[in-house]
């Protein structure tokens, strides 16, 4: 079980920011930007690409709801999404508000107090439709 299954099962806790049936979304704990959000299927996959058409596209239009709020919560010009995938082996899609390219790219990650992180992930929850 990977620690993306554990955190959805409840049993490591996360910021959540929006969940349906089949994806949840919640706060990187070391974020690259403030709101900087994972969204990733409840079906543990590995790799994106192996994700069946129809959950791999729900899946961007799960994020694109998420990238909405957090357009309404944080500052930003646009919301980045990029997919790495090699450091958790379950797929997932990084939503990162930026305001230049060097935002997404940046090697520096930021640091936020629990309570930080509380608010932000409410105020992007809040923003969620």
């Amino acid at each position: 079980m990977t620690i993306f299954s554990r955190i959805i099962a409840g049993e490591i806790p996360s910021y959540k920011v929006a969940e349906d049936d089949r994806y949840y979304a919640f706060l990187d704990i070391a974020p690259v930007a403030k709101g900087h959000v994972l969204v990733v299927p409840k079906q543990e996959t590995d790799y994106l690409f192996d994700l069946d058409d129809a959950l791999l596209s729900d899946m961007i239009v799960f994020a694109k709801r998420v990238a909405r709020a957090q357009e309404k919560a944080i500052a930003c010009k646009r919301v980045g999404l990029t997919v790495i995938g090699l450091e958790v082996p379950h797929a997932h899609i990084h939503l990162i508000p930026i305001n230049r390219e060097s935002d997404m790219f940046t090697r520096s990650k930021k640091s936020f107090s629990p309570e930080e992180m509380q608010k932000i992930a409410s105020e992007i929850a809040a923003a969620f439709e």
